[in-house]
């Protein structure tokens, strides 16, 4: 595209991987390449629009708001891990990047790449139905084999070892393999915070967020529960704010404790966390990244933030921790979610020379996304989602459009959900599902009601809703709509 003149834009998840991916493509392109993210300065974003604008750029690496650049002389759209949640942008304008990225190349007349080792659902069924071309790079790199995998039913480990193990016995005999042959792991659970949840023995409550439908998960470092959806947070309680009772007890674990735990088993590792938690502060996650990258930490922890793009040469061994812990989730994407995640991040091992290994502890390993994410098998995978999703009318075999209405109080909401419903029933060209409280029936102090739509004409579908919303404008100011929801929480 640029030997032709043209402009190429390159999209990525994560800001966590623009630095890196950057670097490959100006040490290609030289200093025709700029960035485009919202964790760069107000300044230096400016700066990069108006050399976007100006025609001084062949290449803009950026997440999800870069399918906007004002790139005049667009010759080829690239959207890596194209499976990718972070494209979708949860809050108002509600747009993924990933669709934006296609519309603009139709539009444009230009070649769009999805890239991933794991499509999702709407893109693999695009290419069944004929709608996208498929290539397949059937090989790794330098012909390099796919990591083994071993799965531990932690069920076993549990009954052989007691409750309180975290870490499997063969995941410790790998990891200390690993410290002795000077290599690095990875190790991912995809759940921030020391404790999930915290637990009154004497009353059987737990601490719940005032202002959502949560448990406050406890973060040991900082001495708080915080919610991690409103971002509530309190100083550890001493005693039962029900009760008053002394007997408070951690319920659950994430990676704040896993890396305490691995910190104890190995107490001479170089042990390091990658999650929400430390990276709060601009450029931690480049800098985290870059320290693991000069092999100055023997062992990352981390959440999904581990799992996605990254190419460590010296990374021999990827450790899963709860591989189940996203299949109990109320969304009909668990399955999908839970194989993309853990195909990805085994796939971070063995991208060197040594051959990979990848741990997977679960107390599911009957469930079909493990198996078939274990034998990095994505297309038995796709036939056993689409079938689940066939028989339940979910997208990609229909549209769909989630409905949430707000209220202060969940009479006030689920009334004003039975109107919309009402009203929304009159047209058959599609299903109206609801109305029903939301999985998370509070969230920032406001109560939610979900409605679904499902059918197969998307435009008739949204046009109906608009009607409907104008009729009731008071209603409309609290409602929320999210075409094709990537989340139904």
């Amino acid at each position: 595209a640029v030997n032709m003149g043209r402009q190429a834009l390159i999209l990525v998840p994560e800001i966590g991987l623009t630095p890196v991916i950057a670097s490959r493509f100006r040490s290609r392109f030289g200093e025709r390449v700029a960035v485009q993210h919202s964790g760069l300065s107000d300044g230096a974003r400016h700066d990069q629009w108006h050399r976007i604008r100006r025609g001084k750029v062949d290449v803009v690496v950026g997440t999800r708001s870069a399918v906007f650049a004002p790139l005049e002389r667009l010759g080829l759209i690239v959207v890596d891990e194209e499976h990718d949640g972070s494209y979708k942008q949860e809050e108002n304008p509600r747009y993924h990047g990933r669709d934006a990225a296609i519309i603009r190349g139709r539009q444009a007349k230009v070649c769009v790449v999805l890239g991933s080792a794991t499509p999702s659902m709407e893109s693999y069924y695009n290419v069944t139905v004929g709608r996208y071309e498929l290539v397949t790079l059937p090989h790794r790199v330098l012909e390099r084999s796919l990591p083994a995998v071993q799965v531990v039913d932690m069920r076993a480990e549990l009954a052989t070892h007691g409750a309180d193990m975290i870490l499997s016995a063969p995941l410790v005999d790998r990891l200390e393999d690993r410290l002795e042959r000077k290599e690095q792991a990875l190790i991912l659970l995809n759940r921030r915070g020391y404790a999930a949840s915290v637990l009154c023995r004497q009353c059987g409550q737990t601490l719940e967020c005032p202002n959502c439908s949560i448990t406050l998960t406890f973060h040991r470092h900082a001495g708080r529960v915080r919610c991690h959806y409103c971002d509530y947070s309190q100083v550890r309680p001493k005693v039962c704010p029900h009760c008053a009772g002394p007997y408070l007890e951690w319920i659950g674990f994430g990676t704040e404790r896993i890396e305490k735990e691995v910190a104890e088993v190995f107490p001479d590792a170089r042990v390091a966390r990658l999650d929400r938690d430390t990276v709060r502060k601009r450029g931690m996650a480049a800098a985290i990244l870059s320290r693991f990258e000069d092999r100055k930490i023997d062992i990352l922890v981390g959440t999904q933030m581990i799992a996605k793009g990254h190419d460590f040469e010296a990374v021999t061994l990827v450790g899963v921790i709860s591989a189940d812990v996203g299949l109990g989730l109320a969304d009909f994407r668990a399955a999908e979610r839970t194989f993309q995640l853990l195909t990805q991040v085994a796939g971070r091992a063995g991208r060197g020379d040594t051959g990979g290994e990848a741990v997977i502890q679960t107390f599911f390993p009957e469930h079909y996304s493990i198996g078939f994410a274990c034998r990095q098998s994505y297309e038995p995978f796709f036939e056993s989602e689409m079938h689940y999703l066939r028989s339940m009318r979910y997208p990609p075999v229909v549209s769909m459009i989630n409905i949430v209405v707000k209220a202060g109080r969940f009479g006030d909401a689920m009334g004003d959900a039975g109107k919309l419903v009402q009203s929304l029933r009159q047209d058959k060209n599609f299903e109206v599902l609801g109305p029903a409280e939301a999985p998370i029936s509070r969230l920032r102090g406001e109560h939610r009601v979900q409605i679904f739509l499902k059918g197969n004409d998307r435009p008739a579908m949204r046009q109906a809703l608009q009607a409907v919303l104008e009729r009731y404008p008071t209603i409309r100011r609290r409602v929320t709509v999210d075409v094709d929801p990537l989340s139904v929480l």
